[in-house]
């Protein structure tokens, strides 16, 4: 439809340019719509936090048999020995920081430029916009057409990344079925905890819309591909909960490092069931 105006000039300056309508209010909305943003904002920023803390601590990360989210694979000299698990230490002994800072980069990239992530920060850190039918205060609009937000487009990269570290994370919830000596056959809370860890990850990765693409995207006849239109409308159902995974996949890594922390720290003991 044909407005009579330059789209050029109104990305320029925005809502408040002289082409569009001379409205005095910012916005017209009477409702609290501020409180998503500022509640996704809070909660965001309250991960980056301990995130933050628990990733350059470097230590209480491993309490045999369990191994913290944040540190596997350790892949420094400088980890602490676990039995039988991802403990490779392919970078030398130069590296004197915490391991984790090696392994947190995939993960945290796969969120970073997560499409809903993208939205929930976007709206929460930037105002942009901070919610529907209120306006940017923002004078100009590029997109991720430019350095650093270009970098978003590199998401379906994590993805393949997020996959392999989501399956290391499942081969040390399996070790958590042994006991410290690395007996098998024994389970204690922590072991539950784990499982529900790795049970969300892998949740919120597969319901990823690179996933969903990688599935069943560039098929022009489903009925071609009965598997992998299959695995697609699954991928999908995943998908239509991809928020909700997301903030339940963040709480719980950090619930499951902070249970290997209390553990490793000697401030709690993990309860045996057998």
């Amino acid at each position: 439809m044909a407005t009579g105006t330059d789209p050029r000039a109104v990305a320029a300056g925005g809502v408040h340019h002289s082409s569009r309508a001379a409205i005095p209010e910012r916005h017209l909305r009477r409702d609290r719509w501020w409180l998503a943003p500022a509640a996704t904002a809070a909660g965001l920023l309250a991960f980056v936090v301990y995130s933050t803390w628990r990733a350059f601590a470097g230590n209480h990360y491993y309490a045999a048999p369990y191994v913290s989210p944040f540190y596997s694979p350790c892949l420094a000299e400088n980890c602490v020995p676990m039995k039988g698990g991802a403990d490779w230490g392919v970078v030398g002994a130069w590296w004197g920081l915490s391991p984790a800072l090696l392994v947190l980069i995939f993960p945290l990239g796969f969120r970073l430029t997560c499409y809903y992530y993208r939205k929930a920060y976007y709206r929460g850190f930037w105002a942009a916009p901070a919610a529907c039918a209120v306006p940017e205060p923002h004078a100009r609009y590029t997109g991720e057409t430019r350095f650093p937000l270009i970098l978003q487009n590199i998401h379906r990269y994590f993805f393949y990344f997020a996959v392999i570290v989501a399956g290391i994370l499942t081969y040390d919830t399996a070790l958590g079925f042994r006991n410290a000596d690395g007996e098998w056959g024994h389970m204690g809370l922590g072991t539950l905890v784990l499982l529900a860890n790795i049970a969300l990850i892998w949740a919120y990765t597969l319901s990823c819309h690179s996933c969903r693409h990688i599935v069943g995207g560039r098929l022009r006849n489903f009925s071609r591909h009965p598997v992998r239109y299959r695995l697609w409308g699954w991928v999908s159902r995943l998908n239509a909960r991809h928020m909700q995974l997301a903030w339940a996949s963040l709480v719980s890594v950090a619930v499951a490092d902070f249970y290997v922390y209390l553990v490793a720290s000697g401030a709690f003991d993990d309860p045996r069931f057998f």
